[in-house]
């Protein structure tokens, strides 16, 4: 199973050298991915709940050039508040960049009052983020015109950089409706807010409608509780891979203590996880 790290951008001060730091720890490490969390305009003080102070794909070119082995990427974007032509445009950019790291992570969002605030329209979020990933893949794959859908299309208009090569596309949740997204978008699935028995029954469902598709299956575990030890993380690590998760997101707390944390827990889990 791939560990993997949610970098913490939840606090005001987020120094970005600190995250330079704490990727470089994770690649040293052997993390296969650092995730950087998204709210554009929440209703309230960013935190736990809202985490996502600097915007991820401009932070994600600064830990790119910072970094050479890890991928990167975001957990999750919110996709239905933004031009899916722009998103395109700066994912395939920081493919280029990187060489190749970037993995998009999107959600339809959940939080009526923040889509209230940019002018953007909730009810329709899933639909439009279903055909938001169509258009990009489109971008991606064919790279012009023409693209014909009830909220995006063009009739011409050439798109570059092209990405060499795939640039997965990571989608979240556990509703009937998220697993059918991905299970006809996604390359990566990231189930949250699960225990490992609950995340094994959602798998099965998603294994159940993906057909000949291959999609990663993964979760996220938050290990910011002071009176837990690493070696408690590492063991529900095992049972999340012993249900079937390919990749393990970890968030280990507050910046101040993250860089330890998460060390610790690459030592305990090397014990435990395969």
């Amino acid at each position: 199973m791939k560990l993997q790290v949610v970098l913490p951008n939840e606090t005001a001060d987020t120094d970005p050298r600190r995250l330079v730091d704490l990727a470089r720890r994770a690649e040293d490490l052997g993390y296969d991915t650092a995730w950087l969390p998204d709210h554009v305009l929440p209703p309230g003080e960013y935190g736990p709940v809202y985490g996502g102070v600097l915007e991820p794909l401009v932070t994600l070119g600064w830990l790119a050039a910072a970094t050479s082995r890890i991928r990167l990427g975001t957990s999750v974007l919110v996709l239905p508040l933004r031009s899916p032509f722009v998103v395109a445009k700066q994912v395939a950019t920081l493919h280029a960049l990187s060489g190749g790291r970037i993995t998009l992570g999107v959600g339809i969002g959940w939080d009526t009052r923040e889509f209230t605030a940019v002018g953007a329209d909730f009810g329709s979020r899933a639909a439009r983020t279903d055909e938001a990933i169509a258009l990009l893949r489109h971008l991606f794959r064919v790279g012009r015109g023409p693209f014909e859908g009830r909220w995006y299309g063009f009739d011409t208009g050439v798109f570059e950089p092209r990405p060499r090569g795939a640039v997965p596309v990571m989608t979240g949740g556990v509703s009937d409706a998220a697993l059918r997204r991905a299970a006809r978008y996604a390359d990566v699935w990231q189930g949250v807010g699960l225990d490992p028995m609950a995340f094994g029954e959602r798998l099965a469902r998603l294994r159940a409608r993906t057909g000949d598709r291959t999609v990663s299956p993964g979760t996220r575990l938050d290990w910011s509780a002071p009176d837990r030890t690493a070696d408690d993380a590492a063991r529900t690590a095992e049972a999340f891979r012993a249900a079937g998760a390919e990749h393990l997101a970890v968030h280990f707390g507050a910046p101040d203590t993250y860089a330890d944390r998460m060390t610790d827990f690459a030592r305990a889990a090397r014990h435990s996880v395969g």
